[in-house]
């Protein structure tokens, strides 16, 4: 038997735990001390250590001369096929291959039937019917969908979680089907569900899941953040055959997934965003609840108020779904995040820092600070930038500001408003090209205090007024926030409009000094002066009496 990785190890005890075994049973059964059960029992995730780079095998340069072979046995003679030793041959004496027999043999298992399905070839098996208990069982998959996003077509994935016995399905829409979609679907689902599947949950052979299938057999070696997310969560997972020969052992969640994309996604979605996505993808959910699967007498809400009290309790702390990476600031305020590149504030140009990546979205920390949130891009090879990373960088260099990168991607996102060019002509017409960008530069400064709203609402009224300096825009924002919330006749703030966190250029001004290390001043040698004084007059008015 393999020896158990860690991470494995950890699983194995805390499913033995939650078995009922005690501290002392569970020492003696996996022959670790007290301290590696408590960490365990503490954390399904154990210290992270260094792994080493994937190596290239011997073999790779000659996999496409064995695909070659076998499909040339599909139309040869059945008993004049190649044999495993019979490749290994060829590969040795005609192409020089200094490869092992065993590396051969591996590799002509787990590809000689995959290329049998691809040749459409493969025999026809028959299906038997299965019942699921209430509770028990589940399926996962995903499945790709086209929608119109911000005007453009583009293919995204439905992650699909399917309660086997009731048919009760949750679906989500992520950009790519990597191991974040793959884990916040997971929540997603569980959460909505309000429990976890008592006995397995079905899937096919994933990236996310699974690191490589061993042969024909469902022995499978997992990813170990899958492994520490099921012990977390305690999934008992099941994994299908490979290939097309394993799509009916999770036929369920195939047909879900088809009957959602024909009902809901035909016609095309056209959708600002996949939040805004997947907040109509929610309400389908709930439509379908009263739906009836096949001749059910039941409908699938039905079914689930019956299953649903059955699932095992969610566990109370939550898993981190998201990726941790750690890239260095280059010189143009930029990070690279898998294939893609996204802009930080300009200040931490050279270091490096904390980057969470989900399934949507992206966090990037400075220490424990958070510094930069972008939606993250789908297409490869992009890069998204905001334009408030840049400011301090173009106050100091205004000619930069009309060309920059991060000023048309505020035009096509609407934060970068007709009023803003319509203020910013005026103000170069009155100040000059420099100074009345350097005037327009210090307006989006106070984006970082006043809302986007009342920045637009104070740039028409200042220009309306002909006032052309940040100052006015300031005080006329300060306005509109105001008018926002005029109490009515009982003196009550109109309802929701909470007051404006407003501060004005001057004080914004103010906060960028030195701080000032003079003393401050005193005033005791005038009032030395004035008991002088009285003293003196003291004296002359005794003098007079006399």
């Amino acid at each position: 038997m393999p020896q158990m990785s860690k991470v494995e190890l950890y699983a194995a005890i805390r499913r033995d735990h939650r078995g009922g075994m005690s501290m002392r049973e569970l020492e003696r059964k996996h022959g670790v001390t007290w301290r590696t059960v408590r960490k365990a029992l503490d954390s399904a995730w154990p210290e992270p250590r260094k792994k080493l780079p994937p190596r290239a095998t011997a073999l790779d340069p000659y996999k496409p001369v064995i695909d070659g072979i076998l499909r040339g046995d599909l139309d040869a003679p059945r008993k004049q096929r190649h044999t495993v030793t019979r490749i290994f041959h060829r590969l040795v004496d005609e192409h020089g291959a200094d490869v092992s027999y065993g590396m051969v043999r591996y590799y002509v298992a787990a590809r000689k039937p995959e290329i049998l399905v691809e040749s459409g070839k493969a025999p026809l098996e028959a299906f038997v019917p299965q019942t699921h208990q209430p509770g028990h069982e589940a399926e996962v998959d995903f499945g790709d969908v086209t929608i119109r996003l911000a005007g453009e077509l583009v293919t995204c994935y439905l992650f699909s979680f399917r309660l086997s016995y009731s048919g009760k399905a949750v679906h989500r829409v992520f950009a790519s089907c990597g191991q974040e979609a793959f884990f916040e679907g997971h929540v997603h689902a569980l959460r909505t569900l309000g429990g976890v599947p008592r006995s397995k949950v079905r899937y096919d052979n994933l990236k996310a899941a699974v690191a490589r299938v061993l042969g024909l057999s469902r022995a499978r070696v997992e990813a170990d953040r899958w492994i520490a997310f099921k012990s977390h969560f305690g999934i008992e997972s099941f994994y299908c055959r490979p290939g097309i020969e394993g799509a009916h052992e999770k036929g369920g969640v195939e047909g879900q997934i088809g009957y959602f994309r024909r009902n809901h996604f035909v016609p095309v979605p056209e959708v600002a965003s996949l939040a805004e996505l997947n907040e109509m993808v929610e309400q389908w959910d709930r439509q379908d609840d009263a739906r009836r699967i096949g001749a059910r007498s039941k409908t699938v809400a039905e079914c689930f108020a019956l299953e649903q009290p059955l699932l095992l309790p969610l566990p109370e702390e939550p898993f981190e779904t998201g990726r941790l990476f750690t890239p260095r600031v280059d010189r143009y305020g930029q990070i690279p995040v898998r294939t893609n590149r996204y802009s930080v504030p300009i200040r931490l140009i050279g270091k490096r820092v904390r980057v969470v990546l989900h399934a949507s979205h992206l966090v990037v920390y400075d220490q424990n600070v958070e510094v930069a949130r972008h939606e993250r891009l789908i297409a490869k090879g992009a890069v998204r930038l905001d334009l408030d990373h840049y400011l301090e960088v173009l106050v100091r260099k205004p000619g930069a500001f009309p060309g920059s990168t991060a000023l048309e991607q505020a035009r096509s996102a609407g934060k970068f408003t007709p009023v803003h060019d319509a203020w910013w002509a005026q103000a170069q017409k009155v100040h000059g090209e420099r100074d009345g960008t350097r005037a327009l530069i210090e307006v989006l400064l106070l984006g970082r205090h006043l809302p986007h709203e009342h920045i637009v609402a104070g740039l028409a009224a200042a220009l309306r007024a002909g006032a052309m300096t940040a100052d006015a825009v300031a005080l006329e924002a300060r306005k509109a926030a105001q008018a926002e919330t005029e109490p009515d006749l009982a003196g009550r703030p109109l309802p929701g409009t909470p007051p404006a966190n407003v501060t004005s250029l001057h004080e914004w001004k103010l906060s960028h000094l030195p701080p000032d290390t003079r003393p401050l001043p005193s005033v005791t040698p005038y009032d030395q002066l004035l008991r002088r004084r009285r003293v003196s007059g003291g004296d002359h008015r005794e003098g007079e009496a006399q």
